[in-house]
């Protein structure tokens, strides 16, 4: 980032959780940013407000009927629509930067692209590494591009790896802690999680987050995707990366080093944080997160996860030591059924099994190419689908 010119932004999700919150650090961060494409679904208002405030001229909208309502508001506008369109906004758009908060692995090829055509990537979306990781992190490497983590538990782990150099950090590392809030069936009895409502799952204590990701944050199944993210981004084994259960959500991550040091990433459970860091680094800018308030802070609270109430974790673990495909298997059968749950086909205690389910019966590929992991995507959502219907 230069002092005289902005650097170009593409936001993919730009109506999403993540997407709002980048828009406000874009405003923070004043003229730093200029924001050149946004890419959402079907929330056809609130992109057209986004583009007239932000005097975007290039957009992608996925579902035809909204993409017709963007079309009539802004005329002169550039329109990309369908399921490729945030692809096709991507390919065509000049910029340096690439936030990818499509939630899902919708964003996959797009990612992919904004990697091949040179732009750094903020990643929100932890499904590209979870279904992709080792398409992805190759192809960083070989197009010299930056991936900047926007979770709050990766990120905090990078921030804590600043602190040493990165040649240094493979051998410095022992292992890292994800934290976990708990969900909001941290203490409920057993019996009673399997049957949960909507309303119950979505109930999330201490982040604010679209309906997807509070879900997986529910059954465990975030955190499992987060210990594969992590595996692909900080080039750890299983046996490195570690899981506590935080309720108040004040330390986001922990790196133990092999000196025994320990060190921790603080601040209030708000994602600009995360979402800045990611646009500024190496640097650090004022921010515009909600202030740490210490007077308020009473204690912080560590326990181990129970295995029995989030049986998801296991999961991860098998993931990473299988490979391939399985990652794909694994966040398509997730995505099917947290859809299916929301929709009230399936009880709350069916997600998981439906997950582990997919894993054993989806047959696991090697990750050759985009269309290998694409295939197994859609192979496990029809496993799942098929499931609930029988």
């Amino acid at each position: 980032m230069t002092a005289d010119r902005s650097r170009r932004l593409i936001l993919l999700g730009s109506t999403g959780s993540i997407g709002v919150n980048t828009l406000r650090v874009v405003e923070n961060l004043d003229g730093a940013y200029e924001v050149v494409g946004l890419a959402a679904g079907r929330r056809a208002d609130e992109l057209i407000e986004q583009a007239r405030k932000f005097n975007v001229k290039r957009l992608a909208v996925s579902e035809a009927c909204a993409a017709d309502k963007v079309r009539a508001a802004l005329p002169d506008a550039t329109i990309f629509d369908g399921p490729d369109a945030a692809l096709k906004l991507v390919e065509s758009t000049e910029a340096e930067m690439l936030a990818a908060a499509i939630v899902g692995s919708a964003g996959l090829p797009a990612t992919l692209a904004g990697i091949e055509r040179g732009m750094d990537i903020a990643l929100a979306n932890k499904e590209t590494l979870v279904a992709a990781g080792e398409l992805v992190m190759p192809r960083v490497k070989q197009h010299g591009v930056h991936l900047l983590p926007v979770d709050s538990e990766h990120s905090a782990i990078f921030q804590c790896l600043q602190t040493s150099a990165p040649e240094q950090n493979g051998r410095a590392i022992k292992r890292i802690v994800l934290t976990a809030s708990g969900g909001p069936f941290r203490q409920t009895p057993l019996e009673q999680i399997r049957k949960a409502t909507v309303k119950e799952a979505l109930n999330h204590p201490t982040w604010s987050m679209g309906p997807k990701i509070t879900i997986d944050s529910a059954t465990m199944m975030n955190k499992a995707l987060e210990i594969i993210e992590a595996h692909w981004l900080f080039n750890l084994g299983a046996d490195q990366i570690d899981v506590i259960i935080h309720p108040q959500s004040i330390a986001h991550s922990f790196v133990e080093f092999t000196d025994q040091s320990v060190l921790a990433q603080l601040g209030a459970p708000d994602m600009k944080t995360p979402i800045q860091y990611a646009m500024t680094w190496p640097s650090r800018a004022s921010g515009c997160s909600q202030p740490m308030d210490w007077t308020a802070l009473s204690k912080l609270e560590f326990e181990p996860p129970d295995h029995e109430r989030f049986p998801s974790i296991r999961l991860a673990y098998r993931v990473i030591e299988t490979g391939g495909t399985s990652g794909a298997v694994l966040n398509a059968a997730n995505e099917a059924a947290v859809e299916a749950f929301l929709g009230g086909q399936i009880p709350f205690g069916r997600i998981v099994e439906l997950n582990a389910e997919a894993l054993d019966a989806v047959e696991i590929q090697p990750a050759r190419d985009l269309e290998t992991i694409l295939a197994a995507d859609q192979t496990a959502r029809t496993f799942v689908r098929q499931r609930i219907g029988r």
